[in-house]
């Protein structure tokens, strides 16, 4: 078998049970990934919990905000859309709405779908940097379990937005793109602050450091390589993503 593998939902040898290696995740990592290493691929699970995590989200925004409203205030995020939308008739601003709405909430929807998709790719270009540029020896499978498991953390942040909103957030100041106060950007005014300030602020996320720290740890175990090739190769690749956002984003701003 090549080491460009398509990567299975319930592929396993014997060893840990999924719901070991998601406990194992948060309590003792290296575990979770030397028994991916060892041929227990197996993501099925890790998917499971994120998806209900993200549907409990969902549930939150619909009952306490409501998809009109998140279309609404995304629109004001951008001023100069929402400019755009200023010069339009009531029939064409009413049909843009209907389309923004349905837009985004069936792109949250299917989120889980995207997600996976996102990380098929994504793991195709770390299985290539930590093969071709650090001497690993990781099989695109492997990597692609331990980025579902590397993920876990991502239920937190779900769980905390959902948590703000069920406890009486308010429903004008919500922001789709940034709903959990774990990152300094949470704490900001996004129409009042840099745009690339903003996006530099709100890419410094605890959630998001913890699962790139993860993710460290586990492609250089299923690579057989050192902690910091894998770190280098992890962080290096969300360096260049935050660098092209702010500048994305000084760019448009």
């Amino acid at each position: 078998m090549s080491d460009l593998e398509i990567p299975s939902a319930g592929e396993a040898v014997s060893g840990l049970s999924q719901w070991q290696r998601v406990a194992n995740t948060f309590s003792s990592p290296s575990k979770t990934f030397d028994d991916i290493k060892r041929g227990n691929k197996s993501w099925w699970m890790p998917l499971l919990v994120i998806v209900a995590s993200t549907y409990i989200l969902f549930a939150a925004i619909t009952f306490e905000v409501g998809w009109g409203k998140v279309a609404e205030n995304t629109m004001h995020l951008n001023p100069k859309a929402e400019a755009q939308m200023a010069q339009l008739t009531p029939e064409q601003r009413a049909s843009t709405d209907k389309v923004a709405l349905y837009s985004i909430e069936g792109t949250f929807i299917a989120s889980p779908v995207l997600m996976l998709a996102g990380i098929a790719l994504f793991s195709l270009g770390l299985w290539g940097t930590i093969n071709f540029v650090f001497g690993g020896k990781a099989k695109y499978g492997s990597i692609f379990a331990v980025w579902m498991y590397a993920g876990l953390p991502g239920i937190f942040k779900s769980l905390l937005g959902a948590l703000v909103l069920f406890a009486g957030g308010t429903p004008d100041s919500f922001n789709l793109k940034n709903f959990a106060p774990t990152n300094i950007g949470a704490f900001l005014n996004p129409l009042e602050t840099n745009k690339a300030l903003y996006t530099l602020a709100s890419s410094l996320d605890a959630v998001t450091i913890w699962t790139l720290v993860l993710l460290g740890i586990g492609t250089a175990a299923v690579a057989g390589v050192k902690r910091g090739s894998g770190y280098l190769a992890v962080f290096g690749w969300w360096a260049i993503f935050v660098l092209v956002s702010v500048g994305w984003a000084a760019v448009a701003g």
